[in-house]
């Protein structure tokens, strides 16, 4: 409204032309839309940066779709934004303004947003539900929106409020495990019997021919567990690409063992005795054609530097 008045519009204009049927409509307090149309989630984040003031960025769930992260749920409900620490502002229903004194430059645009890793691990404080958090931090590591690397160091120099959730999520992913699914595999194997496999290791054919990255790996017995789901992970490019190099690990002597995300939860019993099965032959057939390379470069490459570092 303070632009509006700059332009000579006075408040009884603004007022009048706001009202019910009016030409304008009101986002929030002293934000003013310029026609009567539907607010869009768009028009509502513009509206909580204004209302927000200068240096203000938007983060958490708004963010993370507008940065593109397909993984993160619909938006909905007051929109997310830091604010320089020594300001006060109430969102009146239109923002949650947290105050920060590690607020980060937002990015060019009309909506200045918060880096990626910052705004997922501000959504994830602020949420209960483990599932949703496993998915969205999965999902930023597997399609490079961020590194495991900048999701520590958010969770270790932010806030600790709220941190205990995501941090328990991000020991999973420093562990290896990458999606829902295959952090629910890993609990049904701690009661398997089986050796301890590896988790997402890369195996490359003796010439150095890159054939895949299965989800576990039971090197002793030349077998491979891959848990297979669009829903977590794949797009249908992603499957056919999965498809041709599940292919190249049986060529190359593997035994691949397939499981559905649903049947970890609905049938464990018989996915462990599948798995078990597969593991006795597997052990008596000779090695496969393949060599093991690790593959950690989205992980720490050593102790975060603070003194907080062990509290993930």
């Amino acid at each position: 409204m303070a632009d509006l008045e700059l332009l000579g519009v006075d408040r009884a204009t603004t007022a009048y032309r706001c009202r019910p049927g009016g030409p304008w409509s009101r986002l929030g307090p002293g934000v003013v839309k310029l026609d009567n149309g539907p607010q869009t989630r768009d028009d509502r984040c513009q509206a909580a940066i204004l209302h927000a003031g200068r240096d203000a960025v938007v983060t958490g769930i708004d963010a993370l779709a507008r940065h593109g992260v397909r993984s993160a749920p619909t938006p909905s409900g007051p929109v997310h934004v830091l604010i320089p620490a020594g300001r006060r502002r109430i969102g009146a229903g239109l923002m949650l303004a947290e105050r920060t004194h590690r607020l980060p430059s937002g990015s060019s645009g009309d909506v200045p947003l918060a880096p990626v890793a910052r705004a997922a691990v501000d959504a994830a404080r602020r949420s209960r539900d483990r599932n949703l958090v496993r998915t969205v931090f999965a999902d930023l590591v597997q399609h490079r929106h961020c590194t495991v690397d900048q999701l520590v160091t958010e969770l270790v120099e932010g806030s600790s409020r709220g941190s205990a959730l995501p941090r328990e999520v991000l020991r999973e992913i420093v562990d290896g495990v990458r999606s829902v699914a295959e952090a629910t595999a890993q609990r049904l194997l701690r009661r398997a019997g089986l050796p301890v496999p590896l988790l997402n290791v890369r195996l490359e054919a003796p010439d150095g021919t890159f054939l895949a990255i299965p989800d576990f790996l039971f090197e002793e017995a030349g077998l491979a567990w891959q848990i297979d789901s669009r829903e977590y992970h794949l797009d249908p490019t992603d499957y056919e690409r999965t498809v041709r190099r599940r292919s190249a690990l049986v060529a190359a002597g593997v035994v691949v063992v397939q499981s559905l995300p649903s049947d970890l939860r609905t049938r464990p019993a018989e996915v462990l005795a599948e798995l078990r099965r597969a593991h006795a032959q597997a052990v008596l057939l000779p090695p496969p054609s393949v060599v093991v390379v690790p593959e950690r470069t989205d992980r720490p490459a050593g102790p975060v530097p603070s003194p907080r570092a062990a509290e993930l």
